[in-house]
């Protein structure tokens, strides 16, 4: 059997096949988004230039290559923020900004298994960001900074938090 009789007899499979395979296709670039693999997203924001830092640590890598600075900064007025300096670690899906009560320690899933504050999404992954806290929000339990990826629950990167006198 030559390949045009193989194609029409198999037509319909065919077709089913090739719809199949797109549509993987399509859920895996939407799933692991490997182009953010290739682009950074830049965060320049200003330092407070007032307000005291409560705790600060140096980013060391989890899942990702990742370095930079966390400083917990009280401002005059009594607001807490979370401060990401001189970030560099990988972009990727769904990015976030946690604050964990879990230690810093080598395993990369464990920073949401204790309690932890959601900051939102990272602003950039090569950059200086500020994260507000939530008013009335204690920061004494939260320990560590994290550049968490929610997509796969794996932690990029994380800053211990060490009080300042």
């Amino acid at each position: 059997m030559d390949a045009r009789a193989f194609a029409r007899r198999h037509r319909s499979k065919l077709a089913a096949a090739a719809v199949a395979l797109a549509v993987a296709g399509a859920a895996s670039l939407y799933w692991f988004q490997p182009h953010k693999l290739f682009f950074d997203s830049h965060a320049e924001a200003e330092r407070p230039t007032e307000g005291g830092t409560l705790a600060r640590g140096s980013f060391r890598s989890l899942e990702h290559q990742t370095s930079g600075n966390a400083l917990l900064i009280e401002l005059p007025d009594g607001r807490r923020l979370l401060r990401l300096e001189d970030l560099k670690t990988s972009n990727g899906p769904e990015l976030r900004v946690y604050l964990s009560s879990v230690p810093a320690q080598d395993d990369w899933f464990v920073y949401d298994d204790g309690p932890f504050l959601d900051l939102g999404d990272l602003a950039g992954n090569v950059g200086s960001s500020n994260y507000e806290l939530p008013a009335g929000v204690d920061p004494a339990p939260y320990i560590s900074a994290v550049v968490w990826c929610r997509r796969f629950g794996v932690g990029f990167g994380v800053a211990p938090l060490a009080r300042q006198p």
